[in-house]
């Protein structure tokens, strides 16, 4: 499974080799990855390419916002969006999906946030707990002309203020990508163009993908968020049962099976690799009871969790 896709892995992605240099992009703080913001315009970035990247499936740590003038398919699950002139896509790291541009010819613009940056201490609000950034969200939205208009208004309005020195521009811009936030939140999603053949796949890589980006787990603080086969199902869109079938069909196990496998795994890891006690791997695992882990544990191993270590 791939490493995680970090800011600098996003910029290389999208400007490639070709494309420019990137180091002038990043400051000492940009390279942590914390706090970071950033804001491009589609036409400009792109000079000198002669294809527009693809981006991929990948394990994102960052929230993006995208206004589009051009045709771009966008592919998550088992559902392909096409969009054929204006729409804006909210992009979480919860969400993962490709997208793929059509033709050449793409205006707009784009930011690039993490989620230190719009932390709820800075703006009041939790990006989680926002319904935009829900995993059940439709994150990308038809629009027309004078939307896109108003919508890059405030784009504009953002990129004057990071070539500004203001001393407070940085809370100016939380504020404008708040107002995006609020006026995708006002829209209807774009309805599937069709389902691809090769959904079945696709819905279970996706899982997968959701499944380890949560390992390894690195800290006692770290806990797993996903552990059902209904939270993986809602994350992914699709019906619990449907994807228990695409996994039976592709996998050869339950959605269940696959997850409880995963989760003995980082247990054994865990067990032999640190010395946290087994109250603080289990809680990590996402077992609220240490008895309902040792039940697990032995029930996977045929020993405690403590013969085991």
């Amino acid at each position: 499974m791939a490493a995680p896709t970090n800011v600098l892995d996003f910029y290389r992605e999208m400007f490639g080799a070709n494309c420019g240099e990137l180091g002038c992009l990043f400051d000492d703080k940009n390279k942590q990855d914390i706090g970071h913001f950033n804001i491009f315009s589609i036409g400009s970035m792109y000079e000198g390419c002669k294809t527009k990247p693809v981006m991929p499936y990948n394990r994102r740590t960052y929230y993006k916002i995208s206004l589009i003038h051009g045709r771009n398919r966008v592919e998550y699950a088992n559902k392909v969006l096409d969009i054929e002139e204006y729409a804006v896509l909210f992009a979480t790291p919860r969400i993962p999906y490709r997208y793929t541009p059509l033709d050449n010819n793409q205006l707009g613009y784009f930011c690039v946030f993490t989620e230190d940056f719009m932390s709820k201490t800075q703006t009041g609000v939790a990006l989680t707990g926002l319904p935009i950034f829900s995993p059940q969200s439709d994150f990308i939205f038809q629009i027309n002309r004078e939307q896109f208009s108003e919508l890059a208004r405030i784009f504009r309005k953002m990129q004057v203020e990071m070539n500004g020195d203001y001393a407070f521009k940085y809370d100016l811009i939380r504020n404008y990508i708040l107002e995006l936030i609020h006026e995708g939140q006002k829209l209807k999603p774009i309805a599937p163009t069709h389902h691809a053949p090769n959904a079945a796949q696709r819905i279970s890589t996706l899982f997968v993908e959701l499944l380890e980006r949560q390992f390894p787990i690195e800290n006692t603080s770290q806990v797993v968020q996903l552990k059902s086969a209904k939270d993986f199902a809602d994350t992914l869109g699709v019906h619990a049962n449907h994807l228990n079938k695409v996994l039976k069909e592709t996998a050869g196990r339950t959605t269940s099976e696959i997850i409880a496998a995963r989760l003995n795994q980082e247990a054994k890891i865990l067990l032999k690799q640190t010395n946290w006690n087994v109250s603080e791997i289990a809680y990590s695992l996402g077992f609220n009871e240490l008895a309902h882990f040792s039940h697990f544990f032995k029930k996977m191993n045929h020993s405690s969790p403590l013969q085991f270590r």
